[in-house]
């Protein structure tokens, strides 16, 4: 038999499930691939042997007095989240140094719901300071990095769940997307990542999101897999199920364009062009039809994006004489949002629900829309901060201070993210493409499709039929 990190999340539940396997032997044999792997990944900032495996005793006691048709979804399935995410009685950094790290009295709602399901958690992964960044680099731990190239970032800000799933610590994670935190790491890592659409997960709500951006989704190596996780984050729409099915032929529109190339003018790498290539083979390959798709992008977006993207972090309660531990992105835009008026933000607000409002009139000519995940290869790690993360050189003693700067890349680099949140859509990213030619050799590149509200099964099945 393979080894249980490289059995696929399914069958590693119907193990779990039948007993076969135990929730301490799952347990005990992730979080050994934790302690071997993640020195050189820094996919963890906190791992919980100890709490982790009473839950998996727990969960054997509780294996051994219920029948099998009566034991949670999840049932013993080793798990972590984002250091994001308040786990009950576990430290959450956000991944900054300006904050008193203090455990979380109780689980938030997301993680209460896979506790509901059943789930063993193995601790917290790395994320940038507050979810910000496409790249999960911080001042408090090391960089997370990408197994195929760990000279390379992971993404962000899901980018520790998605090395650890990469690279087999986890068999699936989920992730939270607000900008993209989803799609970028999962494209980065070669995984399968899915944005649900807006108000589907309500464990995702947060109050530090005015133009309710947020989204939690599934981090996986394949379709099956999501629907799996997708059954526990949006109960009674039977994901799983629907993948025994077909999906219907639909159009699709193709198309480059991305609201912010009147701020940042940006080239696209061969390679991004390879992987849309690659993607419009295989879905003509399965019988669908394609066509370039011309949208048109108002070019207020990437100031009303920002504003609203960056309003959480002004109101994050820091102490001032703990402000200067910020990184120099997070000050900088945490400054100009407390400058920025009410009034300001609330316009914002008021153009990103217009810009929604054209730009499902433009999707709607299409039943899915397709682009590339990322315009670039995934980034060498401190490419977007401009220092050098060698694996002697953590923590850098100053970062450079140009946040703008830092932010551009960021948005050349995945370009075609952020107006799916503020959209309220759904979208999936597909490892299409390999630098290196084949399947797991080079880096991987990702395609997205973009869906209507409530097609996440039509999404999933696309990728099923593809072979992801």
């Amino acid at each position: 038999m393979a080894e249980l990190h490289e059995l696929p999340a399914l069958d590693l539940r119907d193990l779990l499930r039948s007993g076969t396997v135990s929730a301490v032997e799952a347990a005990e044999h992730f979080l050994a691939r934790i302690e071997q792997q993640n020195p050189l990944l820094g996919a963890f900032i906190t791992v919980t042997a100890d709490q982790a495996l009473e839950e998996a005793r727990a969960a054997d006691v509780r294996h051994s007095r219920t029948v099998a048709a009566d034991l949670p979804t999840l049932h013993g399935m080793p798990l972590a989240f984002k250091d994001l995410t308040d786990v009950a009685g576990v430290v959450t950094t956000h991944g900054s140094a300006a904050l008193e790290h203090k455990p979380a009295p109780v689980d938030s709602p997301l993680v209460a719901l896979f506790r509901d399901a059943g789930v063993t958690v193995l601790g917290k992964t790395q994320v940038p300071e507050f979810g910000l960044t496409a790249y999960s680099e911080n001042r408090i731990a090391p960089p997370s990095r990408n197994p195929h190239a760990p000279s390379r970032s992971s993404g962000g800000s899901s980018g520790g769940s998605a090395a650890a799933v990469a690279a087999g610590l986890l068999p699936f994670a989920p992730g939270t997307d607000g900008g993209g935190s989803v799609r970028i790491p999962a494209a980065a890592c070669g995984l399968v990542g899915l944005k649900p659409g807006r108000g589907l997960v309500t464990a995702g709500e947060s109050a530090g999101d005015p133009a309710r951006l947020v989204a939690p989704g599934p981090l996986a190596r394949s379709s099956g897999d999501t629907a799996l996780m997708m059954d526990v984050l949006a109960p009674g729409h039977a994901y799983l199920q629907a993948l025994q099915q077909e999906p219907p032929r639909v159009r699709i529109g193709v198309t480059l364009d991305s609201p912010w190339s009147s701020t940042f003018p940006f080239t696209l790498e061969q390679e991004a062009l390879d992987a849309l290539r690659a993607g419009v083979a295989l879905l003509e390959q399965a019988g669908h039809a394609l066509g370039d798709a011309d949208i048109r992008y108002d070019n207020r977006y990437p100031d009303a994006f920002t504003t609203a993207w960056t309003a959480g972090v002004g109101a994050a309660r820091i102490s001032p004489t703990r402000e200067a531990l910020l990184a120099p992105l997070t000050r900088t835009f945490r400054r100009r949002a407390q400058q920025r008026s009410p009034a300001k933000l609330a316009e914002a607000l008021a153009f990103l629900r217009q810009f929604q409002h054209d730009t499902l009139a433009q999707y709607g000519q299409w039943d899915l829309m397709l682009m590339p995940t990322l315009a670039q290869t995934p980034r060498p790690v401190g490419w977007f901060t401009g220092t050098a993360h060698g694996s002697d050189r953590w923590p850098a003693a100053e970062w450079p201070g140009d946040a703008d700067g830092d932010y551009r890349k960021q948005c050349e680099y995945a370009p075609w993210s952020s107006m799916v949140n503020v959209c309220g859509l759904p979208a999936i990213t597909l490892p299409v493409h390999w630098t290196g030619g084949t399947a797991g050799s080079g880096l991987p590149m990702g395609i997205q499709l973009v869906g209507p509200m409530g097609s996440e099964t039509l999404l999933l099945q696309v990728a099923r039929q593809l072979g992801f």
